[in-house]
């Protein structure tokens, strides 16, 4: 049997929003066509625009449907030459000036707010941001769904999200912008999505994509991240209790509830994530959109860890389905390979 413990790359889809997605496959029309098989389409969509800036407190707000949090950055930065850090996901750091800083705990120093971009939480370490008022763009992606986070109280001018973080379908994001913010559009030929973003909607992503957001925030409400933070918590006691020369990365900061990066320099995480995918745990050693790049985390180098360490990392993040014996029959296996590993270590350095 597996257990999947990367719902940072990906989340299974949430049944609200298979349900959803069956629904809409039945709407046959073209959202732009002013017929009635279009209207019944454009309503698809315009109800899901609403019920997402419900979900994710953005009444008021324009919300732009994408294909991902990636075309979303592309809509959102490019050509406005903003300041960020290095612990950006890749998709914002393709159109940042990387020259912002953060401290140890991967918390970022913002000197300008209105001409800079600052993520809500980060992918790898699940250390949470706080954002300053006034911030050109934030990327929301990792925190919508996990944390209690409001898009009109963010202080946030824009936010990129994606519905496959959530419990959504893959291929589907949005940007959410301030009513009245100038975004000028990077695809052309056609007025959809406000003028922004030209090309046929995505009806059946947008439907998913909305159920999977109204669902998330009934989780938010009943406590269900509280219980999957009691989980990460066991497994990060379970493992700092028996490996003592590995770290986990930005635990003296605030974090997602789900998120653990724990480091053990000399160990490299390629080869803990098939060592640990062998043993049936799906794990990552970093941003899935990062993955087949061998090299040490971006993320922690900035943080201050050296290439070693920043090499041997990897990121167990959890999920609402995710059960105490999954992390604690991960955390044996972990440790096994562990003990493993240094066995291996000591004789080629006998």
């Amino acid at each position: 049997m597996r257990a999947y413990l990367d719902h940072n790359a990906t989340t299974p889809l949430r049944p609200e929003a298979r349900e959803a997605m069956i629904a809409a496959m039945d709407v046959v029309g073209n959202p732009s066509s002013v017929h009635g098989e279009g209207r019944k389409a454009k309503s698809v969509m315009e109800t899901a625009r609403t019920d997402i800036a419900s979900a994710f407190g953005a009444d008021g707000a324009d919300v732009i449907f994408t294909s991902s949090a990636t075309e979303a950055a592309a809509l959102a930065l490019r050509d406005r030459g903003l300041h960020a850090a290095d612990i950006e996901h890749d998709a914002v750091g393709a159109w940042v000036q990387g020259d912002l800083t953060c401290d140890t705990n991967g918390l970022v120093s913002v000197v300008e707010p209105s001409q800079s971009c600052l993520q809500a939480a980060n992918s790898e370490t699940g250390v949470v941001q706080i954002l300053p008022e006034g911030l050109a763009v934030s990327d929301m992606t990792q925190a919508f769904g996990k944390l209690p986070v409001a898009f009109n109280w963010s202080g946030a001018t824009m936010a990129l999200v994606s519905a496959h973080k959530l419990g959504g379908p893959k291929g589907i994001g949005a940007l959410i912008v301030k009513r009245g913010t100038d975004v000028p559009a990077q695809l052309l030929g056609g007025g959809q999505e406000m003028g922004r973003r030209a090309g046929t909607e995505n009806v059946i992503g947008a439907a998913g994509f909305a159920a999977a957001a109204k669902a998330a925030a009934n989780d938010l409400a009943n406590g269900v991240w509280e219980r999957v933070a009691q989980l990460r918590n066991l497994l990060e006691d379970t493992l700092e209790d028996r490996a003592k020369d590995s770290v986990i990365v930005g635990k003296g900061a605030k974090r997602l509830p789900n998120t653990t990066c724990i480091a053990t320099p000399g160990w490299k995480g390629e080869t803990q994530v098939m060592q640990m995918d062998l043993a049936g745990y799906a794990i990552s050693a970093g941003s899935a959109c990062s993955s087949g790049k061998v090299r040490a985390s971006r993320v922690l180098t900035a943080m201050g860890y050296d290439e070693a360490t920043a090499a041997s990392a990897i990121r167990i993040s959890l999920g609402p389905e995710t059960t105490e014996l999954e992390v604690l029959g991960f955390a044996e296996k972990w440790l096994a390979q562990r003990e493993k590993h240094h066995v291996r270590a000591a004789r080629v350095t006998a």
